[in-house]
């Protein structure tokens, strides 16, 4: 059992292969934390915590006498408000005689073999191949009658120990919860860095690392999904914590709205952390008896830097997360007809495109925006799931027939969230709009939002969609959202509930996204959001991959991608190959270049093949021969990030190795071409010092600690123009 209950100190110790953590109920049923680290030994470890009379900070009334014991100065597993704690709290009520106060104290626990469930979420999962062990702790407020139950996940073999928590109204009357965090850790210290991803549409997930300071720093979200702006991931780490070195913290929010990620360091240079649900324009009603479930985090310590934290959460996501027939099969090699026609095709032209792309060892083609309804631009359509058959020239299923022929699957775009006002859905159910009566709604690409919190919505998008899968052999669904959520107003809520809206958007989703995924279970699903607005590991739970960005860039994608990289496996990661010059920077690279950057992903072509040239065909053949070769690697392996293209203007680089060590692959992006240039030397990581390795099947070997310590010379060829490519591919001789 990975989790350790001490009757006599009254300590929980969770135990993974790599790390401990621990809680510790005391004096008056508070529970304190009191440490999360590097292993440590059946050591109660609250001797850590000190205690002195704070001016300001008040004690509990049962220990007023103590003036040192104060709920303001002590590490607590989840803070509440009102009560005598001044910093970032876990939960906030409102109460039914108007207080906002809560006072959790511990009242049972129970440790059991297995993972926990968490209703209507998305949560990790244990299974055959990995163990978990589950702490309940029930916490309870004698005057409210309020109850907390806190759930921990502890996976012992990944390194990972997940947290979430029920919250339950044992009483007569409505209470309002206006806070419910996931998580709350606290720290005795606040010498550590606070790295954060951010970003915009088309260039998502940038790194950004910053001391932590007095006072409040956050990150979150507002626009109803997670979002291009802000990723509900965070890391904690040493100042001179490096990818192989330091004291590194991760917390992945496994969630797809509105949330907020916010450390406090404090009076006494402590440091709080809680991440859930963002607050803001929150307010759930519990009536009598009724429980709230909040999401679940996700949390691994290193102390080997960050690129093992990363792996951490890579191996967990792949393989306890990430569900279904792809969890595991190879995905196949994709082309998408969007940027090579945009909404101006017709059936015919799609076959010209997939004629041309079977002959290169394409496998899937996949129809984009446009063969639905009056849909001939994004300002009419959505809501309307019929097959346009004209457009198309026949029907879906001769359509995909035709695709089949070729010996190519065929998968569909689909946008099921939104509705245009210029539909069919629309002028029969406006009401069916998120819009704020007596108000002009704001609009984005010219489209609303669906009311996913109301039952006959979500009736209706799940029967129209299954509809269009059952009529045809569709392999494939990309399931787009193009714009944020505003006017969040729900007709079918009475005014002093409209504070639900926004998660119970998110329950609906995820409540068709469940029913669906089950009733196609050979379908590969991808989640988009106009590129990377929703790439978060609560979708991970319902499709294994979401489009990375929009931003098809290979330059570009290098830096999306690395940040990418920090919470979230290659497997997860749409990536394709697009026109040059790109048509979002006009930046020309080449089919090389372009190819080994969205080799690590999914994998896949977006552009018009038909204009093609001939040596750039048979270099787009060798790209897939050479992926298909080594997609198990690159899915699979263990990442490395060599540099970080943010900071290195010289070059990016990148490596896969596999789990025995017998095999890498290393991918090299030159960036900044010098006159007279300086010869560069890539240091390797993940190999064997002891094995000897063949690089590109030359005759000579290198040993491991030669390429480690040493490194690999860069060719001068590869070094005098900007964005060339290297790959270099390691097999033990």
């Amino acid at each position: 059992m990975s989790i350790i209950y001490n009757n006599i100190n009254n300590t929980f110790t969770l135990q993974t292969k790599h790390s401990s953590y621990q809680l510790k109920i005391v004096d008056l049923g508070y529970v304190l934390h009191t440490y999360y680290g590097n292993t440590i030994y059946g050591d109660d470890m609250s001797y850590l915590i000190q205690m002195a009379n704070r001016c300001f900070s008040g004690n509990p009334y049962e220990c007023s006498l103590d003036r040192c014991f104060s709920l303001d100065t002590l590490p607590q597993e989840y803070s509440c408000f009102g009560t005598g704690d001044y910093r970032i709290h876990s939960i906030q009520t409102i109460n039914q005689d108007g207080s906002y106060a809560s006072d959790l104290r511990y009242s049972s626990h129970k440790i059991y073999a297995g993972k926990y469930h968490l209703e209507g979420l998305p949560s990790m999962y244990a299974d055959k191949d990995t163990a978990a062990d589950t702490l309940e702790l029930t916490l309870k407020d004698k005057s409210t009658g309020l109850t907390v139950v806190l759930y921990y996940g502890v996976f012992e073999d990944l390194d990972i120990i997940t947290r979430a928590a029920k919250i339950v109204n044992n009483s007569n009357a409505p209470i309002k919860l206006t806070k419910a965090s996931s998580l709350c850790i606290d720290f005795n210290e606040m010498n550590m860095d606070m790295i954060t991803f951010y970003g915009r549409h088309a260039m998502e997930r940038l790194m950004q690392r910053t001391p932590i300071h007095h006072g409040i720093q956050s990150v979150g979200s507002l626009r109803g999904t997670s979002s291009h702006h802000y990723n509900p991931f965070v890391i904690f780490c040493d100042h001179a914590a490096t990818e192989e070195s330091g004291n590194c913290y991760g917390f992945s929010l496994l969630y797809s709205g509105n949330f907020l990620a916010a450390a406090e360091a404090d009076q006494i240079n402590n440091t709080r952390f809680v991440m859930g649900i963002n607050p803001d324009q929150f307010c759930f009603q519990l009536n009598a008896q009724e429980c709230f479930f909040t999401p679940e985090v996700a949390l691994s310590y290193s102390s080997e830097g960050l690129g093992a934290l990363s792996q951490n959460f890579h191996k967990a996501y792949r393989n306890n997360l990430c569900r279904g027939k792809y969890k595991k099969a190879r995905r196949p090699v994709l082309i998408n007809n969007w940027e090579a026609t945009f909404f101006d095709f017709t059936g015919d032209q799609l076959v010209n495109i997939a004629k041309d792309a079977a002959e290169l060892g394409i496998e899937l083609f996949v129809m984009d925006d446009g063969w639905f309804g009056d849909r001939n631009d994004d300002f009419r359509g959505l809501g309307d799931w019929v097959v346009n058959e004209e457009k198309l020239q026949g029907s879906l299923k001769e359509l995909v027939d035709k695709i089949n022929a070729l010996g190519m699957k065929f998968g569909i775009w689909v946008e099921p969230e939104m509705v245009n006002e210029n539909s069919d859905l629309y002028r029969k159910h406006p009401d069916w709009a998120l819009q704020i009566p007596g108000r002009l709604p704001n609009l984005s690409r010219h489209q609303l939002v669906l009311d996913f919190s109301r039952k006959e919505v979500r009736d209706y998008i799940y029967d129209s969609i299954c509809k269009v899968l059952e009529s045809a052999p569709i392999e494939y669904v990309k399931w787009d959202m193009n714009r944020n959520l505003a006017d969040v107003w729900s007709a079918a809520l009475p005014t002093d509930r409209q504070g639900e809206v926004f998660h119970r958007y998110v329950l609906g989703l995820y409540e068709v996204l469940e029913k669906i995924t089950n009733r196609f279970p050979d379908i590969l699903f991808e989640g988009c959001s106009g590129g990377g607005g929703r790439f978060d590991a609560g979708m991970l739970y319902y499709f294994p991959q979401s489009w990375c960005s929009d931003d098809t860039d290979a330059i570009e994608r290098l830096e999306i991608q690395y940040g990418t990289s920090y919470g979230y496996p290659v497997s997860s990661v749409g990536s394709h190959v697009s026109v040059s010059p790109n048509q979002q920077t006009g930046r020309e690279t080449s089919l090389d270049t372009r190819g080994t950057v969205a080799m690590s992903g999914t994998f896949g072509y977006e552009l018009d093949i038909s204009k093609m040239t001939p040596e750039e065909k048979e270099i787009v053949k060798q790209q897939i021969k050479h992926f298909k070769k080594y997609y198990f690697l690159i899915q699979d392996g263990s990442y490395y990030r060599i540099s970080n293209p943010g900071e290195n203007n010289d070059y990016a680089a990148w490596q896969f190795v596999s789990q025995d060590r017998s095999s890498s692959l290393v991918n090299i992006v030159t960036l900044h071409a010098r006159a007279n240039a300086p010869f560069m030397h890539i240091k390797l990581k993940g190999l064997d010092p002891e094995k000897q390795y063949r690089i590109n099947e030359s005759k000579e070997t290198y040993s491991g600690a030669a390429l480690i310590y040493g490194g690999y010379p860069v060719p001068y060829e590869k070094l005098t123009n900007d964005y060339q490519s290297l790959q270099l591919c390691l097999s033990e001789a």
